[in-house]
């Protein structure tokens, strides 16, 4: 640590900082595994830094940063942090932006855990921001075309079909047999209801 904070110190001018000073800072948030006022120290240094956006390029630090403002209370702070930030790691990043939100959800409804579907509508309720999903949230629903084929298929023929027929329409509409399955059986639920 002492070693990290004197040569933060001695290359302060150097744009962007040497790598073994990037590579250092990265070990160094590794290794914290849980707040403390070592890690406080640590980021507090990083983030004071006028070379942070370098430092935020490595998701060891950039998940120390984000671990750092949520133990203060400063959930808005760690979102911010996650949209600027030029980690490469997005999918983790994804996950460190929804852990953010179930927190603030647990702490709303003092409690210690949260039910999966709670943490869909939760998900669902704080979308991440572009500069994590550059590509967008992936669709889960299946296209148009297809849909219409097997509200066809359910209204025209039957709603619980056979495994020769589940087979066959997943080999037309290129799906695997158990999609075709729970659409199915999701369809039956939602005519229930």
């Amino acid at each position: 640590m002492k070693r990290f904070m004197a040569m933060l110190n001695r290359h302060k001018t150097k744009d962007p900082p040497p790598s073994r000073v990037l590579e250092l800072a990265g070990q160094l948030c590794q290794h914290f595994q849980r707040p403390s006022p070592a890690l406080e120290k640590l980021v507090g240094a990083i983030l004071a830094c006028k070379h942070t956006m370098h430092f935020l390029t490595n998701i060891h630090v950039v998940r120390a940063c984000v671990l750092v403002h949520v133990q203060k209370g400063e959930p808005e702070a760690a979102r911010r942090l996650l949209q600027c930030c030029q980690a490469e790691e997005k999918e983790e990043l994804v996950q460190l932006w929804y852990e953010i939100h179930y927190q603030q959800v647990m702490e709303k409804q003092h409690t210690d855990f949260l039910t999966p579907l709670q943490k869909f509508r939760c998900r669902k309720r704080n979308p991440p921001p572009l500069s994590l999903c550059p590509e967008g949230l992936k669709n889960r629903n299946y296209p148009d075309k297809v849909r219409r084929k097997l509200h066809r298929f359910a209204a025209e023929v039957t709603t619980n079909p056979n495994k020769e027929q589940r087979e066959e329409l997943a080999q037309d509409m290129n799906l695997q047999p158990t999609q075709v399955y729970n659409w199915f059986a999701n369809y039956r639920r939602r005519q229930k209801s």
